[in-house]
């Protein structure tokens, strides 16, 4: 973060702030720091509305030393691909994660969809997500079970047999339907309000004006989503080895 980790006398500011109503925008220009900053601050700690931060302070101190306990590398540590900074990895996936959550997401499920789509195999297995995450498999199979549902996560077989979890392009399509879907169903049980509360009462054409507004936003959705899907797919779902950049010098 800009400036250093956050203080507890900051934290304590941010709780006074949440506590006023102040948008995280406001509270990070009071303390002078970058809004995302204060974002991903709340919301890795429990929401605007269950922050507190004496709470949120010792769980910084928590994450901080289990980091250092990891930093040096032993024989279960990750081996970061690509000449990767492990530390500049692990604050991004906080960062996408929180952005996650921001959206809605539980943040659970957020953590593994993260996982999902920052990993360079494009899937991981029940086994290897609980092992970076360090969480219990049941754990993994709930977030996995509520992605599904939303349409965000896909199964597969691998050559072992082994269920693997993927997030890919094809998977965010299929999401973005489902939710057009779910607006269409929206718009249909407005319309049913109409009906039953009078179409000429001012609750009835609240619930159409609703309605109407939902279709079209719906129908916009799903239009776009087949356009960037016939473009963005319309190539190989990977690049040749000739066009993913120079070639390593080792055989």
């Amino acid at each position: 973060m800009p400036g250093g980790r956050l203080t507890q006398q900051e934290r304590q500011q941010i709780a006074l702030g949440l506590a006023d109503g102040l948008a995280y925008a406001e509270i990070a220009r009071r303390l002078d720091r970058p809004t995302s900053t204060i974002t991903r601050e709340v919301m890795r700690n429990g929401g605007p509305a269950a922050y507190r931060a004496d709470l949120a302070h010792r769980a910084t101190e928590r994450r901080t030393h289990r980091r250092r306990r990891t930093a040096l590398p032993g024989p279960h540590a990750p081996v970061q691909a690509h000449g990767r900074d492990p530390e500049a990895v692990r604050e991004y996936e906080e960062i996408f994660t929180t952005l996650l959550m921001q959206s809605g997401l539980p943040k659970m499920m957020a953590r593994v969809l993260t996982c999902l789509f920052i990993t360079d195999a494009g899937s991981l297995t029940a086994s290897e997500l609980a092992q970076h995450l360090q969480v219990s498999p049941a754990s993994i199979s709930k977030a996995i079970a509520f992605l599904e549902s939303q349409g965000l996560v896909r199964r597969e077989r691998d050559e072992r047999r082994r269920e693997r979890y993927v997030a890919d392009g094809d998977v965010w399509y299929q999401s973005t339907i489902a939710s057009a879907r779910a607006n269409i169903q929206l718009a249909e049980t407005a319309r049913q309000g109409v009906a039953v509360l009078g179409r000429h009462t001012p609750a009835a054409a609240r619930l159409e004006n609703i309605a109407r507004f939902v279709d079209f936003i719906g129908e916009s959705i799903t239009r776009a989503a087949e356009q960037a899907r016939e473009i963005l797919h319309s190539g190989p779902d990977t690049p040749s080895e000739g066009t993913v950049g120079p070639k390593s010098d080792r055989g």
